[in-house]
């Protein structure tokens, strides 16, 4: 007898939406702004950290960064945060990545939880601007954690508050980080990517598109 889980809980960037874009974009012209450029291979470094820290290794590419305060760090961080505002005003539903969607409906259809988990302190903006709060139970941001993946206070939020037991939760990555994260918390992890970089994932599929519920459902059967 098949044995459904009783959570599912969504990483945002690169899982729902690629917001990964309009990050990049607001970080790259906070570089410029610093006086220093970025590109796309740097900023896969950046990819499911927090933003101060996100922050930390872009100064790094400047020595003379390295005399700022906090505050002035601080300001630097909500300079990027308002670049990546003006660009998330142009999401829509349109955004939504292949698959998601019909996935979300699946899993309320059996009455499972859904649960977001993400770095993003505009998650909930996020999934407002894409018509898709109403699937979903709790939404963790960066606001109520006080460890960033890898650590697994992200997913463990989500169950404690579902009240649901860890390993009876799925949880859906696409950074490594967010894997680890997922396999600390002892819940079962679906990787979205490449190999190289998510091979710890308990289930990995290449992209949204693979994603089916029924396969998920029975690839966490084979691991209970």
């Amino acid at each position: 007898m098949t044995h459904y889980p009783k959570a599912f809980i969504f990483d945002l960037d690169g899982v729902i939406t690629d917001t990964a874009e309009f990050h990049f974009l607001a970080w790259q012209k906070l570089a410029q702004e610093l006086g220093v450029s970025m590109d796309r291979q740097f900023n896969e470094q950046l990819k499911g950290i927090s933003r101060m820290e996100s922050l930390e290794r872009i100064l790094e590419l400047t020595p003379s960064s390295r005399s700022l305060s906090y505050e002035e760090r601080l300001r630097l961080a909500n300079q990027k945060n308002d670049h990546y505002l003006e660009f998330i005003d142009l999401i829509n539903p349109d955004y939504i990545l292949p698959g998601i969607e019909s996935l979300l409906k699946k899993i309320k259809a059996q009455h499972i939880k859904i649960a977001l988990g993400s770095a993003s302190k505009n998650a909930l903006k996020v999934l407002e601007k894409l018509l898709l709060t109403n699937y979903f139970d709790y939404v963790v941001d960066a606001t109520k954690v006080t460890k960033g993946k890898p650590n697994p206070e992200t997913f463990t939020t989500a169950a404690d508050f579902l009240n649901i037991p860890y390993s009876e939760c799925i949880g859906l990555e696409d950074a490594a980080v967010g894997v680890e994260a997922i396999n600390k918390a002892n819940m079962f992890s679906v990787g979205v990517g490449a190999l190289e970089h998510l091979s710890h994932a308990d289930y990995l599929v290449g992209n949204t598109s693979e994603l089916m519920f029924e396969e998920i459902v029975k690839r966490y059967n084979e691991k209970i």
